[in-house]
């Protein structure tokens, strides 16, 4: 007997990771300071993660002149807002970028979810029902400054990944944002990448550092999942509006976010953590109200 139920258990665990695998992954990406590279790390993944077969949506929060949509040389008339007024549907603000990667703006609709109707906030999760079938991993472009609304976008994802430099300002910044979603709002797990580290040694020392400090005084476990190096290809497939990985796909610094793809497709699934984007914009709404505008570093 205790064999059969033994093996209705696995079986059930197997199911379960079934489901959580077939469900969009939903990841977060922030950091504590500005000029950490931010929005580059979210393009670049982007399109390390549909060369591996991955269909991307990034969600950006960021302000027009300073956007994803810039920078990848897309013109975005239409955002999420649109989509909450029933002005268009869902799939008619997403633009399609390179290869499997869509983008959808969204820095207006974010800041209207704390005002939206019951109706309204029905209309919105089955809006986003639609791209179960569509996408298989959700990329958030967080904002910086008073306004971002980094907090609910982070508790509402499966994963929040943190983007450092080296410089202390960076360190402080992320050690400050993640000190508040901890202690003020329980999220335990972090992932950390080093951005514009001058070699792997170097990037084992910036994270150390941050690792050391919140084994000390918080409750949380750091992943790090690698470093992307400092390389000038990147600076010029930005200036082209291209990612590196299509730009110069031999290059260092593109096999530095060809690997990041793969850590982050082979990274621990929270157990707490029903993933989807239909419930990451349910989760999204009920944490709408939580904010960062007094966050200091």
């Amino acid at each position: 007997m205790t064999r059969i139920i033994q093996d209705q258990a696995a079986g059930l665990r197997s199911l379960m990771a079934i489901h959580r695998s077939d469900a969009a992954r939903v990841i977060t990406v922030a950091g504590g300071k500005m000029r950490v590279g931010k929005t580059s790390v979210v393009i670049n993944l982007a399109a390390a993660l549909a060369r591996n077969g991955q269909r991307v949506l990034i969600i950006d929060e960021n302000p027009c002149h300073n956007n994803i949509c810039t920078n990848l040389g897309l013109k975005s008339r239409f955002d999420l807002l649109h989509v909450i007024n029933r002005d268009k549907k869902l799939a008619q603000v997403i633009l399609q970028g390179p290869e499997n990667v869509s983008v959808l703006s969204a820095m207006r609709g974010i800041h209207a979810l704390t005002k939206l109707t019951a109706s309204e906030q029905n209309w919105l999760i089955k809006s986003f029902e639609q791209l179960m079938e569509t996408v298989d991993i959700v990329l958030i472009d967080t904002a910086m400054g008073g306004t971002t609304h980094v907090l609910p976008l982070s508790l509402a994802s499966e994963h929040v990944l943190i983007i450092l430099s080296g410089s202390a300002a960076s360190l402080t910044g992320a050690y400050a944002l993640i000190k508040i979603m901890n202690q003020e709002y329980a999220k335990q797990h972090f992932l950390v990448l080093v951005n514009k580290a001058d070699s792997e040694s170097e990037s084992r020392a910036i994270f150390g550092n941050l690792s050391q400090v919140t084994q000390k005084y918080l409750s949380v476990s750091l992943e790090s999942i690698g470093y992307v190096q400092n390389d000038v290809k990147l600076h010029q497939a930005t200036q082209l509006c291209r990612s590196v990985i299509d730009t110069f796909p031999t290059s260092k610094v593109a096999l530095c976010f060809g690997q990041l793809a793969g850590r982050v497709l082979h990274s621990s699934h929270p157990d707490d953590f029903d993933g989807g984007v239909d419930n990451f914009m349910q989760r999204l709404i009920r944490t709408s109200h939580l904010s960062m505008a007094n966050f200091t570093v």
